[in-house]
This record gives C-alpha cells, structure tokens and sequence, in this order.
C-alpha cells in the first residue's frame, strides 16, 4: 500500500481530480521585473495576488490533511476487516493445493486402490513446502522459497540453500584439512549435513540446482506443480531394495512404500504362495514351525516365522573336561567349570596347570632345553630339576632400556636404574642431572592453542601434541535462543536441534518450524471457527474463522434501549469504534503524527429518530416530528406552537472587534446589524505593534547598507588590484573607467536600497548585476 501523501493527489503539485488532471495555473509576470533583459521599469507589487496565492496553498494543505485522515482510516479498516478476505485466500489456496497433491499422488493411489496410508511422511514434506514459513535453511535461518535454488539431503531430506550448503561443504573440508593435514590439502576429508550428520566425499560437494529425482537442471518453477519439481515420475530405487522403483511424480522426502502386489509363500514356506503388497509382503500362516533347533535335540514349537530362536529348553550337559555335568539350556551346550586340570602329564613328575579344557593335556614344560635366568647359558636337566644361575653378569635390559642390569645372574626381575643423567623435560625447555628411572617434568605451561584455536592448552610440559579441547563451545546458534551444546570446535556451529511449535490463535492448529523462526513465522490456517469471547455487549460474536491479531468490528445491530425511551438502538454495534486521536496541528503532510491517528472507542447511543404522535401544551394539535432548527441554525426555544417558527432567535453568539481583543455576546438575530469597533486601547496597540515593525524593518535597512558597504570596499580593492596589473599591461584607462562605474553604482545603491520583486526583496547588488547583464 502506497504511503498516505502519494494517495488522493500523488504529491503536491501532481494530483488528479475528480474529473481529471488539475489544470495548471496561467503563470502571471512578476512584478518589478519586465520582458526584456535591459528594461528598468518598477511597477508595486499588488497584494492581492499574494493573498490569492496564499489561499491556494492553505486550500491544498487542507486538501491533503484530509486525504492523509481518510487514507489513514481506510488503512485501519482494511487490516482490521482483512480476515474475510484472508479466509478466500485461504479457501483458494487450499483448493490449487489439493490438486497439487492430487496429481503427485494420481499414479501411486491408483497402483493401491485409492489407499493413501503409506504417503504419510511424504504427505507431511509436500505440506510444509506449500506453508509458508514452514521449510528454513538451517544454515542461514531464512525461509526456502519456490524461486531459490536448493539442494536436499538424501538421508533427511533437508532442504538447504544451494549457496548455503556449497559454503558449508567448503568451510568444513577447510576446517578438516588444516586441522589433521601436515600436507595441506592433499587427502580427501568428508563434509558432513548440517542436519542428520551424513557424511559425503568431496565429489558429492552440490554444484548444480537439480529437481528431486535428479533427472532435469534448473527446474523451473510452475505454480501447478510441486515446488522444486520436474513433474515427471520420479523413479527411484525404492528402500528396502525389492526392484521396483518409485511411482509418484518428483517429489520431496523418502519414496513411500512400494505398492506393487507380488505372489510370495509364508514366512516358513509351507504354506502356498499369496498375492501381497510389496512392501508388506512377509506373511505368516500361523502353523507351528516343526524345524529341527540347532540342539539337534528338539523342534521349534513357534507359529509361521523367519529364523528360529535357541532352543529354550533345558537339559543336563557336562562341562568342556568332563568333571563336572550340570542343567544348562540346550543353546549353550559348552561351558567350563573353571577348574585347574590336574592330570598327569606325559613327564609322569608333573601335573597340568591349565584350567578346564578340551582334548589332551599339552607336553611338560620343563621337559624341553632350557637355559639360565640371564639366558646365556642353555642346558637340558631333568624336569625335576632347576637350572642353576650362571654366575655371569645379568646384563638383561633395565625398564629405562638404555642400561643393563649389573648384578650377577638371578632369578626374578631386575632392580630399578640407578644411574645418574642428565635428562631433558618432555617439552624440550630444561635439562636436569637426576636418576635414570625418574621422568623429568618442568612447570612450565603450553602456550599453543588447542584444535579449536580459542583456548590454550595450558598443560605442563607439553611435548607439543596439545590433547584436543575438553570445554563446551556454548557460542550462542543462529537461532539467538539456544547455545551450542558440543565441544569447542572450529568454524561455523551446527544448526540448533530444537523445534518450536508456532500455533494459532486458538491453539487447534500447530506448525512445527525450526528454533528460530518462530519470530518470522505466520501462525498456520486454522478451519476452526473463532473463540475469541466477544469485546462488546453482544452475548456472541458473528461467526468466522480462527485468524491472527484481533477481531474484525462487530457488524450487529446495538438494539440497546435508549434513554427515557421505549424503543432500541437501531446503528450498528459502537462498542468499539475507530475515532481520531491526534490532537496535534502538523506543520505540514510530510510529518508523520507521533501516536495512532485512530483509536477505538466506546461511543454512546444517538438519540432516537423515530417520530412519535406529540400533542402541544394546550392539546390544540397533534403531529409527529424530532425537532425543528432556525435558518441560522439554532433550534426554536419557543413552546409548541402550530405554524412556521419566528427567525427571531434568541440564542446569544459571540462577535469579536477587527483585531480580536474586544468580544461582545449579543442575540443571534441581531448579530447582523451589530458591528463592533476597536477602541483606543486596540489602536494603541496596533500603533505599538506598527512602531516596532517600523523600528525592525529600519534595523534590516542598516543592516543591508552595511552589508552594501562591505561589497563595495572589496569591490574596488579588487579593481585596485587588477588597476596594478592593468597599468603593467598598459591598459590604466579601462581600469580608471571602471572606478568611475562602480563610484556611479553605488550613488545608485544608496538611493536605492531595496527593491521589491515579486513579494521577495531583492539587494541593489543584485538589481545592479541585473541592470548590468
């Protein structure tokens, strides 16, 4: 809607009326000046043009303050009467959208019956393309639009900006590579969906605005056809595979299950084939299944079904040694009893140590060479016997693997390194003399950044692998409600998880919109009628839909009883009633007013207008009439009287003097013949008034001589200057004359201060440039 000042006149100066394009004004010759360009002639400016002009521009102001009220007016009355027209809208726009659906939906109905259960979840991804404020790009928080080019997640079906998601892409592989890379950018790093998290290589990276199905580049966008689409069948492969592909025109979301009716047997194939839908076609024919258990022992006792389940049953099984027999179900028929074996090895000097096992016991292991502790020396005793140390130096590898061990050989393990070196901390800074087997850490804190490059590691002594960062991002999300949940990261925050459900005003119906959006989203089309309770007296409100923002204005009639009356009021309901609030008189109509120009407000009855039977005082007549008025407007204050009412009217008016400091009341019907004059006390203060414009307009005159003055002495200092270089030139009599000029034009100036042009007032500088040109 245009602004107030372009409406009934399009701006001052370009307004059409009634019957066409205002004619424009005959331009008049401004007094003071003529014709020609040389010719001096002064006429007086005559007032009445001025006054004329003056009442042109107060009409046109008065004109578009007018304008503005009505305008304003209508603007209030058009949004708050706008439901009825919103609910056409809807009605339209709900009627295109069904066909939409319809026509989407034509090829798989008809593969089903007309049986639409399994289009559920896609039904639900085509509805939130028609509502508006429904689909949002999770990265950027704005709403998806049937003209932007988009991209959609084939693991969640996300709708995202196609520049959003191609800035994504890049912004994480980047992140990615100069976070792990030593050679930047020379692996292949996944970027994952802002959304659900699926991961895509490098290659999958969007760079081409492609329909739903694939099949056609830059789709464009038809108001009969799903936003987004080709409008061709968009034959994907349905999921789970079965073979077939999907039926319905290109559309968003998963492909609903596969329709076709394929012959297949029962779960346990005992049954004969039956004609089933192939998404539902596993069936079952509810006779025991008879298979024979893994056991070996017993059959499935279940009813028609795929794989049978471990045998449930319990029966007495002995352990992997033997020893020991226990009940234990048959679909664990190995256990161990967790005993030490015991049987005699082959040796015949020692027993087998190892726990309950299956098969034969393993061969003695004293039986095979052995050697000493130290391992220098080999030797094959008996069994029954130990070998015996060497006497040699140990010299096996102390825990520190730079030394070895000094002792004589032993049995057992080796004592701790004992030497003393000098080591260097693990972060490279300080060295110290200490023991071998102690670890020498300085307190020295990391000063590098984590992998999030915001906090410092701040860990002592640290080799230079900073651990990554333990502490939560908690930047706030592009939502503005919520913060990020995860661990410090690098680049851009996920998009906030959280829905928000945007309901109507009664709460019926509810649109579910991302974290966000519900500041920018209009609440959903409700169908249900309005329970919003009534603002006026009426004990109901006539009936309409459920709509945002308040109700439209009452339409029915008061019929509240009037005063001292018998009969109801008969105006349209003003409980609440749009009246003007601006007090303030703006300077002009490009001010804007500082509060509502309209206000509603409870108005009370007009008085009764039914015409009754009345009879005068003295019952001489009967007639039926309100109230009768005067020619000046006044009504008659005499007693009920037959006949036409005397203009004598006694009603008193106010009359002012001509400079409206005396006001006398008088009756109204001699208002007419009496005029009231100013006294002296008015024209003395008219005298006073005149003597302190004289007194202003003597100052201005001073002012502008001095002013006239000023121009003159730079005027001629300037004629000096150029006198001097004229005289090197040879050119001093041009110089000469010009003085004389300018000493001519200023005798001119001071006899003619001001001169009036056209109701401004022009300076003798300028008259002089003029006269001059």
């Amino acid at each position: 809607m245009e602004p107030a000042w372009r409406q009934q006149g399009r701006g001052r100066g370009r307004g059409q009326d009634a019957a066409g394009e205002r004619p424009r004004p005959q331009q008049k010759d401004r007094p003071g000046v003529s014709a020609g360009r040389g010719a001096k002639t002064k006429t007086n400016p005559s007032p009445e043009p001025a006054k004329a002009v003056g009442e042109a521009v107060q009409s046109k102001f008065e004109e578009i303050r007018r304008s503005n009220q009505a305008a304003a007016k209508r603007l209030v009355e058009s949004h708050v009467s706008s439901s009825s027209s919103d609910e056409e809208n809807d009605d339209a726009g709900d009627r295109q959208r069904g066909k939409v659906l319809e026509s989407t939906f034509t090829s798989y109905t008809s593969q089903t019956g007309g049986d639409a259960s399994g289009l559920h979840r896609t039904n639900q991804y085509l509805s939130d393309l028609f509502q508006s404020g429904a689909l949002t790009c999770l990265i950027c928080i704005a709403s998806v639009r049937r003209t932007q080019q988009v991209w959609s997640c084939s693991g969640c079906f996300t709708l995202f900006h196609l520049p959003c998601i191609q800035k994504w892409a890049r912004d994480s592989v980047f992140l990615i590579c100069s976070a792990t890379d030593e050679d930047f950018g020379q692996k292949q790093h996944p970027w994952p969906c802002p959304k659900c998290r699926t991961e895509y290589p490098p290659s999958a990276t969007p760079n081409r605005y492609l329909c739903y199905c694939g099949k056609l580049q830059d789709p464009p966008a038809d108001p009969w056809l799903v936003p987004h689409s080709c409008g061709a069948v968009c034959q994907k492969e349905l999921r789970p595979s079965c073979g077939h592909a999907c039926l319905l025109l290109c559309h968003p979301g998963p492909c609903p299950p596969c329709p076709k009716m394929v012959s297949v047997s029962c779960l346990c194939g005992q049954a004969k084939p039956l004609p089933r839908r192939c998404s539902n076609k596993a069936w079952s024919c509810q006779q025991p299944c008879g298979k024979l258990l893994a056991c070996k022992q017993h059959t499935c006792s279940q009813t028609c079904h795929s794989e049978c389940p471990p045998c449930p049953r319990v029966s007495l099984q002995r352990c992997v040694c033997g020893k020991e027999a226990t009940e234990r179900p048959c679909a664990s028929p190995r256990w161990s009893c967790q005993q030490v074996c015991g049987a005699r090895l082959s040796c015949g000097n020692h027993t087998c140590e190892e726990e309950c096992h299956a098969g034969a016991c393993p061969p003695c292991p004293r039986s095979v060479s052995r050697s000493c502790p130290c391992g220098k020396t080999k030797s094959s005793l008996p069994c029954t016997e130990e070998v015996p140390p060497c006497g040699d130096t140990c010299d096996r590898r102390l825990s520190c693997q730079k030394h070895t061990c000094s002792m004589r050989c032993h049995r057992g393990s080796c004592e701790t390194c004992r030497q003393e070196v000098e080591k260097e901390c693990r972060c490279g800074r300080y060295r110290r003399h200490m023991a071998c087997h102690k670890e020498y850490l300085c307190d020295s804190k990391c000063p590098r950044t984590r992998n999030c490059q915001r906090h410092q590691c701040r860990r002592k002594c640290c080799p230079g692998n900073c651990p990554p960062c333990d502490q939560i991002c908690g930047r706030t999300l592009g939502c503005r409600n919520h913060k990020c949940p995860s661990v410090c990261h690098q680049g851009s925050c996920y998009p906030c998880p959280e829905t928000v459900e945007v309901p109507c005003s009664c709460g019926s119906t509810v649109l579910v919109v991302p974290c966000g959006r519900e500041r920018s989203t209009k609440p959903p089309r409700c169908k249900e009628p309005c329970r919003s309770p009534p603002s006026c007296h009426h004990p109901t409100r006539e009936p309409h839909r459920c709509h945002p923002g308040p109700c439209p204005p009452c339409k029915q009639l008061c019929s509240l009883p009037l005063p001292a009356c018998s009969h109801t009021c008969p105006q349209p309901c003003h409980d609440l009633v749009l009246v003007r609030s601006q007090q303030v008189q703006l300077a002009g109509p490009w001010e804007q007013p500082s509060e509502p120009a309209f206000v509603k407000k409870a108005l009370p009855c007009p008085p009764c207008q039914v015409p009754i039977p009345t009879s005068c005082f003295g019952e001489h007549e009967v007639r039926t009439r309100t109230f009768l008025t005067l020619s000046c407007g006044h009504r008659c204050k005499q007693v009920c009287h037959p006949g036409v009412c005397e203009e004598k009217c006694q009603q008193k008016v106010k009359l002012r003097c001509p400079c409206k400091r005396i006001k006398k009341e008088v009756l109204c019907s001699l208002s007419a013949q009496t005029v009231l004059q100013c006294d002296d006390v008015c024209r003395d203060q008219q005298r006073k008034v005149s003597q302190v414009k004289e007194a202003e307009q003597k100052a201005a005159l001073e002012e502008e001589q001095k002013k006239l003055q000023e121009e003159l002495e730079a005027f001629e200092k300037r004629q000096q200057r150029g006198g001097r270089r004229g005289k090197r030139r040879g050119r001093k009599e041009e110089v000469d004359d010009e003085q004389e000029r300018a000493r001519r034009w200023w005798r001119r100036c001071t006899a003619l201060v001001l001169v009036p042009l056209g109701g401004a007032v022009l300076s003798a500088a300028a008259y002089y440039l003029l006269s001059q040109s």
